[in-house]
């Protein structure tokens, strides 16, 4: 899909996204973050509005600070930076299933109007047209956390009527259905796309749209989601990325860029 962001704004759709991510997050708030658009935009927040954020990672890292932003779970830029490293077990056991992460945040490859997201296939899962990464600790993350910030870029592809899996709940089948399993986290509580903001309707919890980022119309968002979409009569315009935080953004990924590369060549 192409970008629809206005022509003339100095800031292309997906640091729009990355940007209204990272303004989510609240300082001292503890979030379990995921690699890729979560870690970027949960390190954007600690490096701006919310320096005193806890970033901890599915490897054991706790409070890490990346210079640059990691590849993996298993970064060693993750391990050097973090105020402490424990297991793997004590993370999901004393860390999240005990209750102890305010955000969880979280990617997706499909996600439907209830918030479940879809990491495992795409296509019959018996015979897959692509078989995606997998699980990993997201359906714990998105269980056990205080709440759940998704990112994700919003297609037909992606936004869709019916995920080929679940790989990770949110408000499943919506109304009480999370309540009457008794999961402990609040599930999904904000969707930032690269259209807008999206937040589940209160009693029936399908996703609505909130807030439209600038240049993005309701009708465009409506055509980039495979249901029919919501959006919600008081739906605003999301602030524009500020200078400062355009600056950050692109200095943190520059020389991620350039760190990767060296590395790359010195393994070749």
């Amino acid at each position: 899909m192409p970008d629809i962001v206005m022509p003339d704004a100095p800031y292309d759709s997906e640091e729009m996204m990355t940007v209204a991510a990272a303004r989510a997050l609240k300082n001292g708030d503890v979030c379990f973050v995921g690699i890729g658009l979560p870690s970027t935009a949960a390190n954007l927040a600690r490096l701006t509005e919310a320096p005193d954020v806890v970033l901890i990672y599915e490897s054991g890292c706790i409070g890490a600070k990346p210079d640059i932003l990691p590849l993996s779970i298993g970064d060693s830029e993750l391990v050097e930076t973090a105020d402490v490293v424990v297991s793997v077990p004590e993370i999901f056991r004393y860390w999240l299933q005990g209750g102890k992460i305010d955000v969880g945040f979280l990617g997706a490859a499909q996600l439907d109007r209830f918030g479940n997201i879809n990491t495992t296939v795409v296509g019959d899962y018996g015979a897959p047209k692509v078989r995606l990464p997998g699980a990993g600790g997201a359906p714990e993350i998105a269980t056990n956390s205080g709440e759940v910030f998704i990112t994700l870029r919003q297609t037909t592809r992606t936004f869709v009527e019916k995920p080929d899996f679940i790989t990770s709940a949110g408000y499943l089948t919506g109304g009480d259905a999370r309540a009457k399993l008794n999961l402990p986290g609040r599930g999904p509580t904000r969707v930032f796309s690269d259209l807008g903001i999206l937040e589940p309707d209160p009693v029936t919890k399908e996703l609505t749209m909130v807030s439209l980022h600038p240049g993005v119309t309701a009708d465009q968002a409506r055509a980039a989601t495979g249901w029919a979409l919501k959006i919600r009569p008081d739906c605003g315009t999301t602030p524009a990325p500020t200078a400062f935080e355009l600056d950050i953004l692109r200095d943190m990924k520059a020389r991620a860029a350039r760190a990767h590369s060296r590395s790359n060549a010195l393994s070749a």
